[in-house]
């Protein structure tokens, strides 16, 4: 019996939040994110302002350019938080494991149909009613037998959509499938894909594990197991934290070099604190940089041993910011994140000996 997940993300959740409180913003494109005056970036945007092109992560004056009656709404994450929850607790009545991905996104597993409905798409269409009778707000979901074919359904007919992807249909989705919608592919890897003329799944299969591998490590097989339709990652309440951070956007971009270590300083103050508020023991950081034309690098140094003070971190970020041409080229963002995690079980141990011989 193959196993029967269900992925379910909630269209255009802040803008649609925003547009169910204020009946007033209907049809109109709502933008949430920061404002376009105050070197803003967009979070969400309303399907209305999609249709000009705008997107998330694209700087708010730019969005304004392309969507000049745009509505812009400071974002309310505590708002969002809340009905993320509510919503939630609907998802959890249908499913005995539950893996949220963000406030708007979750995989359900309703392989052991819990609620007795007879079906993980009639399972998903039930969802939906109830979310949209208790928030107002409408979810989009996918169906199929493995995570990564879910996720995709799920984008297939957005927004309100529910798409079913089943085993038999699974192949000639993915053999058509452009490169840049597998999971794990992103701009770079697509990129160098292109130049080995990998376009779609069906390239990815011709190219075998063998070449894969060669090229793309260990990522290879994961992404010639995708095109084969298969993926074993199980649907799981446990998130493993990869990563902790801080970063901050300038009003005005920065090229003194000296202001630039004081704010590195306070930053390596605040990313310390966070490491000892959730108990991690990380050995690599990493120093991100935005520069003023958008161009954004990271550099990165990894140790031995775990770092924790906000004096060792500061340290170690430093050296980095010289691989930089911050000072030459001002800077509009900076951040700084630790990441590379000890597990448990790297901790040190204190060790029992039994000394009775007798």
């Amino acid at each position: 019996m193959y196993p029967k997940i269900i992925h379910l993300d909630m269209d255009a959740f802040y803008a649609s939040i925003e547009k169910r409180n204020n009946p007033s913003l209907k049809d109109k494109p709502v933008i949430v994110g920061g404002l376009p005056n105050k070197r803003g970036v967009v979070s969400t945007c309303s399907y209305e302002a999609r249709k000009y092109g705008v997107h998330s992560a694209m700087p708010s004056a730019a969005a304004l350019k392309l969507c000049k009656n745009a509505v812009f709404i400071l974002p309310d994450i505590e708002k969002y938080k809340k009905e993320s929850r509510k919503i939630f607790e609907i998802y959890k009545k249908y499913a005995d494991v539950m893996e949220p991905l963000s406030l708007d996104e979750a995989f359900l597993d309703v392989t052991q149909d819990r609620m007795n409905i007879g079906s993980a798409s009639e399972t998903a269409k039930i969802i939906k009613k109830e979310v949209y009778s208790k928030t107002g707000l409408c979810v989009s979901a996918g169906v199929s037998y493995n995570k990564f074919l879910a996720k995709l359904a799920s984008d297939m007919e957005k927004p309100d959509g529910l798409t079913v992807i089943t085993p038999k249909k699974a192949p000639a989705i993915i053999e058509n499938l452009p490169v840049e919608k597998f999971f794990g592919i992103g701009k770079q890897t697509a990129k160098k894909m292109h130049y080995h003329r990998i376009y779609t799944g069906k390239d990815i299969l011709n190219a075998g594990q063998k070449k894969l591998t060669a090229i793309f490590g260990k990522h290879g097989n994961l992404f010639y197991s995708f095109a084969s339709g298969h993926d074993l990652r199980p649907v799981s309440d446990f998130r493993e934290r990869k990563s902790c951070g801080r970063e901050i956007t300038f009003e005005k971009d920065i090229s003194d070099k000296k202001t630039i270590i004081e704010i590195i300083k306070k930053l390596s103050t605040l990313v310390s604190d966070i490491i000892k508020k959730i108990k991690v023991r990380p050995h690599t950081i990493t120093l991100k940089i935005r520069y003023y034309d958008f161009h954004t690098i990271t550099r990165s140094t990894t140790l031995n041993s775990p770092f924790f003070s906000s004096e060792e971190i500061f340290r170690l970020t430093c050296p980095l910011l010289e691989k930089t041409d911050a000072g030459k080229k001002s800077i509009r963002l900076l951040g700084i994140s630790a990441s590379n995690f000890e597990t448990e079980s790297c901790f040190p141990k204190q060790l029992i000996f039994d000394f009775n011989l007798s």
